[in-house]
């Protein structure tokens, strides 16, 4: 009887890992938002870790988080880094390319809760006097981040976060 358990044990465990493993090797999550705001003033909000602090949806997790922002004061070659609590976790972002008044391209690294590397790209088109802001987290799938992925959904995780960033953004840009 035990041996009977062990095997259907066995055999729903491999075929939980069969079905992870067959799991989108790379996700995506972007939100977009309309900001009655020309890109011009938006643009600094996004391309100056400097002003992260007034509309990003993290810097409120952890009020003690270690905050230091080097490289170039804004745009192409800034660099944040952070490390706070469980729920900020660590970790490092650098822009890559920024094109005014238009995009900003960042490298996402995490140290904790786990280590990823992503990118993320916040662009900026005029609608008429407003602008759309769309803002995209890219990035690789690893085995145990598709293993996650079966109970909980990237898009549903971040996403919210993103929508909180977003609005945030609006409030401060439309003032």
């Amino acid at each position: 009887m035990l041996v009977t358990i062990l095997i259907v044990l066995v055999l729903i465990i491999g075929g939980f890992l069969i079905f992870a493993a067959t799991r989108p090797d790379t996700f995506k999550v972007q939100r977009t938002a309309t900001i009655n705001a020309p890109p011009q003033k938006i643009f600094p909000l996004i391309s100056d870790f400097h002003n992260w602090p007034l509309w990003s949806p993290w810097e409120k997790l952890d009020p003690a988080m270690k905050k230091t922002i080097t490289g170039a004061p804004s745009g192409k070659g800034a660099v944040y880094e952070w490390d706070g609590n469980s729920k900020a976790g660590k970790g490092r972002m650098e822009i890559v390319d920024a094109v005014a008044p238009s995009r900003v391209d960042i490298k996402l690294d995490f140290e904790k809760p786990f280590r990823s590397n992503n990118r993320t790209e916040i662009a900026l088109a005029p609608e008429a006097a407003a602008t759309r802001v769309t803002w995209t987290m890219t990035g690789a799938s690893a085995f145990m981040m598709k293993v996650m992925g079966v109970f909980m959904n990237m898009d549903n995780l971040i996403g919210k976060d993103f929508e909180a960033g977003l609005a945030s953004m609006k409030a401060i840009a439309e003032k």
